[in-house]
Order: C-alpha cells, then structure tokens, then sequence
C-alpha cells in the first residue's frame, strides 16, 4: 500500500496531458493514494488544484485530505478542514470525525480531540 502514489499521480499527470479534465472521482483518488503513501503536502496541493479549477470537494475529498494530515502530524490543517468542510454545507461523517481525533492525537493536541 501506498508505493503506487507515483504512480497515480504520473496517470493524473497523463490524463491532464490528454487534454481530459479531472473531476472529483478523479482527485479523489489522487488525494486518497497521498494519503497512503504519507504524502500529506502533495494531498493538500490536489485539493487545492481542484478549488481552483471549479471542483466542488466532496465528503470522501475532505476524508482523504484529513487522513493524509493526520499521518503528516498536521493537526491544525486537519481541524481547518473540518472547519471548511461544514462551512461549505457538508456532513462530517464517522471517518472524518475518527480521522480529525487521531490527528489531533498525534499532534499532542488531545485537549482539542476531546472537545
């Protein structure tokens, strides 16, 4: 798991090459093989690739992107996008939530995990 993260991000690169544009699923999976394979700066530049090219992220979106902080020890970007994800009108679900407690667990921010 997660020695294939070059190798989706080569097939990204590849699709955009095309001249095919990305749509959710697409960064999606992007982001979720980032997450895997501990690579939470380029999981966080794919979400905002996707804003930036009109995408609107989704649950799964904000699920991959709090996993790969909370394996990168960023708990205070996971907590931001939490803070975003319901600010654009999106339920957390039980990953999310479990995803944005073990950040903030490995971040030594337990006192914000318990709130």
């Amino acid at each position: 798991k997660g020695c294939r993260t070059d190798t989706a991000l080569d097939l990204l690169a590849e699709m955009k090459a095309a001249g095919l544009q990305p749509n959710v699923i697409t960064y999606n999976a992007a982001i979720s093989a980032c997450e895997k394979g501990c690579r939470t700066d380029t999981a966080l530049d794919l979400l905002a690739e996707m804003k930036a090219a009109g995408l609107q992220p989704d649950v799964i979106t904000y699920n991959a992107a709090i996993s790969a902080c909370e394996k990168g020890n960023m708990p205070d970007i996971a907590l931001e996008l939490l803070a975003e994800m319901k600010g654009r009108g999106l339920q957390p679900d039980v990953i999310t939530y479990s995803a944005g407690i073990s950040a903030c667990e490995k971040g030594g921010r337990t006192d914000t995990a318990l709130d």
